[in-house]
């Protein structure tokens, strides 16, 4: 059976951030099968992107429902705000309390931060001082690292997006150490001694 992830596009949503992450799950390229990919919104209208597009969303963040789900998938971006940010930030505690992983990148750890969700999990950020203005009390799990993966949640930096979906394809089982260790190593380094390894899937 086709596994789903669902991706949640606030208004000027990061699109660079998940990127590295939706290709490999909508390909499969080096995970073996790709995944079926569903965007979603406040509303059925396009959502403008930090680089100038307009993503039209597949479903609403009404009809979000983790049993039907494998993976939630938090980019950042300008519209992770109170005002608005709320109904996916209840999503995101739906997931987790239903043990459905949830990836969340950038602005959207800081909404997860506000929302109390970082309290009580390890997890890292653009930097902890990010974190800190939330008035969050989780500075103790803070870890200064590219990417956490702890407890079904994945965190990360706006300047990890690689290490982003390295933690999050590691969190599945997606990929082997070997792998994904080549993966980090071309995508982020350029290093050309991973492409064997890479193309050997």
């Amino acid at each position: 059976m086709t596994r789903t992830a669902h991706v949640l596009l606030i208004d000027q949503v990061a699109d660079w951030e998940a990127g590295h992450l939706l290709a490999e799950l909508n390909t499969g390229r080096f995970i073996g099968e790709p995944w079926k990919v569903v965007s979603v919104a406040a509303s059925d209208q396009p959502v403008s992107t930090m680089g100038g597009l307009r993503w039209l969303p597949d479903i609403t963040i009404d009809d979000l429902d983790p049993t039907k789900s494998d993976l939630l998938i938090m980019p950042g971006g300008v519209g992770w705000q109170p005002g608005q940010e709320e109904p996916f930030v209840a999503s995101a505690k739906q997931f987790l309390n239903a043990g459905v992983p949830v990836a969340a990148i950038c602005g959207a750890t800081e909404a997860l931060a506000r929302a109390g969700l970082l309290d009580n999990r390890p997890h890292t950020a653009a930097a902890k001082e990010a974190l800190e203005a939330t008035g969050y009390k989780g500075g103790e799990r803070y870890l200064d690292q590219r990417a956490v993966a702890a407890d079904g949640l994945v965190t990360a930096g706006p300047q990890s997006p690689v290490q982003f979906a390295r933690a999050t394809l590691g969190m599945l089982g997606l990929m082997s150490d070997e792998v994904l260790e080549a993966y980090e190593a071309l995508f982020h380094r350029g290093d050309p001694s991973a492409f064997p390894v890479l193309m050997s899937i």
